[in-house]
């Protein structure tokens, strides 16, 4: 039985599911897999700066992450060099865990860990193939070293960016980021039906939930067609506290309104709207791709989140509103002209048939059986 170690970082809920994701599918198909938290495992302190860290900055000084974001992108010295810091800081409990674990292939699922763990490679501190997993739709210049074995991206459009910095073509494969697998079953509900409903609309903002949602649904409230609004507000009490008490002092409201802290039913609540307001986030945006849910956008973190939205606005599959109190207008919109609506949930249809997860999986094969080659050979 072929053993893999999937490294992951908890810098947002995304790198962590892909990883969870990644486990289901191995197990299922034989493999004996573990997940590690790179920077849990490794130092505590450390694990509080870069996780901690990046949720404090994306949500109370996102124009210094965005500011970090884009120096980081082009690597200079001085961004290497602390790289270079951080891979000695995990080398001495990083490197005995692959030696002592034996793993005959490692995943990483988050562009630090990549870097570190490309970076140890290349200092011959094991020989264990690597598959790094792209959890946005353009790649991050911290993602691009030269041990890494391959890469699975989220779309074509990853690739080609890939393939413009430099990265041999031939070891990208665009099969997508993986998702929960009931995400991928046929379970796709018939919505509930109300006469004078106009559709359902998902408004959501991930794990953490968002300032900005309460904006989102104080605009909703104020749409003039009838519609059911569906309110995710994640693990943020104070959010979810926040709506309720919109909701309620709403009294002349007509719309059918559900509020929910956090959930696991996300597929299934996709399934039963017509359109998806949310973070444009790695795994949302795919999800919502598989489920041909069309997004609209009124909120994003700079960086990742800033470049997947572009990303689904130049292929048909999203809306962005730059002003929330516009999601208004924009809904009334949409649901005077559904043809808007059905064209960006085939767009998203098309965009879904290019990912694979069992396709995935054969990879992860190829790359352990190229390395049983390769040590055969070698002795």
């Amino acid at each position: 039985m072929s053993k893999v170690f999937i490294f992951t970082a908890s810098t947002g809920a995304g790198h962590n599911l892909a990883a969870q994701s990644l486990k289901e599918s191995l197990d299922d198909a034989g493999y004996q897999t573990e997940v590690f938290d790179a920077f849990k495992e490794i130092n505590v302190a450390l694990d509080r700066l870069i996780s901690k860290g990046y949720q404090q900055m994306v949500m109370s000084v996102p124009k210094l992450y965005e500011q970090m974001y884009n120096q980081f992108n082009s690597m200079n010295r001085f961004q290497q060099g602390i790289f270079q810091v951080l891979t000695r800081i995990m080398n001495p409990d990083i490197v005995p865990l692959i030696k002592s674990g034996k793993p005959d292939l490692i995943i990483t699922t988050h562009p630090f860990v990549t870097n570190v763990l490309g970076t140890l490679k290349e200092h011959h501190a094991f020989d264990v193939p690597v598959l790094s997993i792209v959890t946005d739709y353009k790649i991050h210049t911290v993602y691009l070293k030269k041990m890494i074995d391959a890469y699975v991206v989220g779309s074509e459009y990853t690739r080609q960016t890939m393939v413009e910095k430099g990265v041999d073509e031939n070891i990208i494969f665009p099969y997508g980021i993986p998702i929960r697998q009931t995400f991928l079953e046929n379970n796709h509900l018939e919505k509930k039906e109300t006469a004078d409903v106009a559709g359902t609309i998902l408004l959501m903002a991930g794990s953490l939930g968002s300032k900005q949602m309460e904006k989102a649904f104080s605009s909703l409230l104020k749409v003039k067609e009838r519609i059911r609004i569906i309110v995710v507000c994640g693990n943020n009490a104070r959010i979810e506290k926040e709506i309720n008490s919109l909701n309620s002092r709403e009294i002349n409201s007509n719309k059918i309104v559900e509020i929910h802290g956090f959930v696991n039913n996300v597929s299934e609540l996709m399934d039963m709207s017509d359109a998806i307001i949310s973070k444009p986030g790695g795994l949302t945006t795919t999800e919502a791709i598989v489920k041909n849910i069309p997004m609209i956008i009124p909120f994003y973190y700079p960086g990742q989140e800033e470049e997947n939205a572009d990303y689904l606005v130049d292929g048909g599959m999203a809306i962005k509103v730059d002003k929330i109190k516009d999601l208004t207008s924009m809904v009334d919109f949409l649901f005077e002209n559904k043809y808007i609506i059905k064209r960006m949930s085939e767009n998203m249809s098309e965009e879904a048939q290019n990912r694979s997860m069992t396709k995935t999986i054969e990879l992860c094969q190829s790359l352990i059986e190229k390395q049983d080659h390769k040590e055969k050979i070698s002795r």
